[in-house]
């Protein structure tokens, strides 16, 4: 448990690290402003003062999240940094324990998360996308790694071939039971691949 030492200068930054270690540690769920504030041995009311509220906190934890991302020695191709950096995302939010779930329904306009969206949408503006195309195209890939890694996430002993598998049989549902095989956990990457190509092949 990270402790706040004598001394320690307490600032949004720091609470932020404390609620992604909580995340980490016990899962979204267990995120509260007074759990922060156990965690760094401070008075709740002292958390709330650096970041307001716990829909607060979690914008900051979602941009530290895509902090985390490198952009430095991305591919010259701009298709391929586009690709790349969606890869890159997804590994990000596959390092934090319900990472994809701390994102979604978040819309911060800080400075990390925006220089990621600067990035992807310039790459796709310099394929050749029109503004609108290279808007939504980037909101379509956001959307499908965020709900792949979502599942992905939420998956665990239970993956949804093997919900499938228990509850349909090729009587009643034929065609999820022709696909379920190919959707077990091994196929996360694969399927993230083939939604990635789908997306800018239409694009």
């Amino acid at each position: 448990m990270t402790k706040r030492q004598s001394g320690d200068r307490l600032d949004p930054a720091a609470v932020t690290r404390a609620a992604l270690e909580l995340l980490d540690d016990k899962g979204l769920e267990a995120v509260s402003t007074r759990a922060v504030a156990d965690r760094l041995g401070v008075r709740m009311s002292t958390v709330q003062w650096h970041v307001k509220s716990r829909g607060r906190m979690v914008e900051l934890m979602a941009d530290a999240v895509f902090g985390e991302i490198p952009l430095t020695d991305l591919p010259p191709d701009p298709e391929e940094r586009a690709r790349e950096l969606a890869r890159r995302c997804r590994r990000a939010l596959l390092a934090h324990r319900d990472g994809a779930a701390l994102v979604v329904g978040t819309y911060p306009a800080e400075p990390h998360t925006l220089r990621f969206a600067e990035l992807l949408v310039e790459a796709l503006l310099a394929r050749g996308s029109a503004a609108r195309e290279a808007a939504w195209t980037a909101w379509t890939i956001s959307y499908f790694t965020l709900g792949l890694v979502q599942e992905e996430q939420a998956a665990g002993d239970h993956p949804w071939s093997e919900v499938l598998a228990a509850t349909i049989s090729p009587a009643t549902h034929p065609a999820l039971h022709a696909t379920a095989p190919h959707l077990t956990p091994e196929s996360f990457d694969e399927r993230f691949e083939f939604g990635l190509a789908t997306i800018l092949a239409g694009s």
